[in-house]
């Protein structure tokens, strides 16, 4: 595929093959845990990851989407995991080793707080720091000479904070240590990591890329030599692959992306304005807003696409609240994001979570994911719940 080709077109025509067989123009599900090994002599390596030997090595709507992801992100090579939090976990168990330290974004992903506060500490020996990585002189001081990796959220999950990625690269790389970032509130076409020194750039395909709320999975991407090791230690004999119906669907999804996150962001925007804006709303964070506290290096980073994730609270009890999600419409009150349908979660002010974020979000807010839906149709359901739940 030639690399100047526009982003939009990537998405389309990224990691297709043609069918041979049957002419088919889509590429066909491969549902097979097998494929057949030649029959000479030659020497078989049937835990490989370079040949289609068995399914959990390599499959073939894997190897679609891994290329249709590296067309899209400029990665060299890239790995598919049935999660998200099996490609968080696959990067975390191959790149430290007992003694290690790391440095993470406290404000990250709930599964990334449990395994560095609990699991990697505890059964294996890690050392962690976790702190807040849009200080960039706090990550450059966390620094010691046994770090080996440092793993940024930008933006953070929930509270959308930007990481000044140059800089905490340059910081990694002196001190001979990986950086990682998890982009999965960005996705793959609102920020670019591994343009910006990031060794490994990790989704939750779950997420944006699939966009649909049809299907797990999870990618990381990265230099060659890097994901090899990925894929020989967590693929094949951790054994969290993605299996080929999954990675035709989110290859589906993918296609959309470039439309889809233009749409998000716009939308997004919109209905951030108008949160800042009303009187009911105690505050809002959304990396497109100027008066966010990274907004600076969100024009950097972010491509003039801000993503579809705004985190806000409104004025008013934990009644009052509860109320303002009962009378939404439009609005779904569930835990993921990325969807084609605008989706809401709460997290009241006993959340054992909350201590470790920003103080203006310590009395609790709400995380939105902004779907496909007219701006217009989301703002007045967002109005009309104000005025249900009577803080409006």
């Amino acid at each position: 595929m030639e690399n100047n080709l526009h982003i939009a077109t990537m998405a389309v025509h990224g990691g297709a093959r043609k069918d041979d067989t049957f002419g088919a123009i889509n590429e066909p599900i491969y549902m097979t845990s097998n494929y057949r090994i030649p029959t000479d002599v030659t020497p078989v390596d049937w835990s490989g990851i370079h040949s289609n030997i068995y399914q959990r090595n390599r499959n073939v709507n894997q190897m679609v989407l891994q290329e249709k992801l590296c067309a899209l992100t400029g990665a060299e090579d890239g790995a598919v995991f049935a999660s998200g939090v099996a490609a968080l976990a696959a990067v975390f168990t191959t790149t430290l080793n007992s003694g290690d330290h790391a440095i993470v974004s406290e404000v990250c992903y709930s599964a990334t707080n449990l395994l560095f506060r609990e699991y990697l500490p505890k059964k294996y020996g890690v050392e962690v720091t976790l702190l807040d990585t849009t200080d960039t002189e706090a990550v450059r001081a966390a620094v010691r000479p046994n770090t080996k990796l440092i793993h940024v959220e930008t933006p953070g999950n929930p509270t959308t904070g930007i990481s000044d990625l140059d800089a905490i690269a340059e910081i990694a790389h002196q001190a001979g240590a990986l950086m990682s970032v998890d982009a999965t509130f960005a996705g793959p076409i609102c920020i670019y990591p591994i343009r910006h020194g990031a060794d490994l750039e990790i989704h939750s395909m779950t997420k944006y890329i699939n966009g649909h709320g049809d299907s797990l999975g999870g990618c990381v991407l990265g230099r060659t030599e890097l994901i090899d090791q990925i894929k020989e230690l967590a693929m094949v004999n951790y054994g969290g692959i993605l299996s080929p119906f999954n990675a035709w669907l989110i290859a589906r999804g993918l296609t959309t992306v470039p439309l889809r996150m233009k749409q998000h962001s716009s939308v997004a925007l919109a209905v951030a304005e108008f949160l800042e804006s009303c009187p009911a709303v105690r505050f809002v964070w959304y990396p497109g807003l100027k008066s966010h506290p990274q907004h600076e290096r969100a024009e950097k980073y972010m491509n003039g696409q801000y993503s579809g994730m705004i985190s806000f609270d409104i004025k008013g009890d934990e009644t009052a609240h509860q109320k303002f999600l009962d009378a939404l419409h439009l609005v779904t009150h569930a835990v993921s994001l990325g969807d084609v349908e605008s989706l809401i979660v709460y997290y009241d002010k006993n959340s054992d979570k909350l201590p470790h974020y920003p103080k203006i979000y310590q009395d609790g807010f709400f995380r939105f994911s902004i779907g496909l839906e007219d701006a217009e149709d989301i703002i007045n359901d967002l109005k009309q719940a104000m005025e249900a739940s009577g803080v409006l």
